[in-house]
């Protein structure tokens, strides 16, 4: 997922024309951090995820769609129903929203264990040093 995350980053910032060391300024994190998160070698665009998207101009929902698993559902049936009239637009937009929600929960769930690793790896440091 971060790959997936990180190559649609990369396109919406390239489409603005913004280097990867003016988009890090405002992220106020370093270019090789934000290298990282382009190549999808971590997951700390989870935290940086609402300024990159206010300083890209891009709607959340863009960038972090399901990749894989989304049924789109076509209503050819009837030219009078559209989608806002039988709630297909609804279900969709509902399927979607619960979706990257679970993906979100996965990815700060992740980075959680993450950070309390490296807590107690400094914790066990401080007591060798003792």
């Amino acid at each position: 997922m971060n790959a997936t995350i990180g190559k649609r980053i990369r396109k919406y910032r390239e489409d603005k024309g913004i280097s990867q060391e003016e988009l890090a300024e405002k992220l106020h994190i370093s270019r090789s951090t934000y290298q990282r998160i382009e190549n999808g070698e971590t997951n700390s665009w989870v935290n940086h995820i609402e300024n990159i998207c206010t300083s890209l101009d891009v709607n959340m929902e863009d960038i972090l769609k399901p990749e894989e698993g989304y049924v789109q559902v076509n209503n050819n049936s009837d030219s009078s129903n559209s989608p806002s009239d039988n709630g297909i637009g609804l279900i969709q937009n509902q399927t979607n929203n619960y979706s990257t929600s679970e993906k979100l929960i996965e990815q700060y769930e992740e980075r959680i264990k993450e950070l309390k690793e490296l807590v107690e790896y400094w914790k066990s440091k401080a007591e060798d040093s003792k």
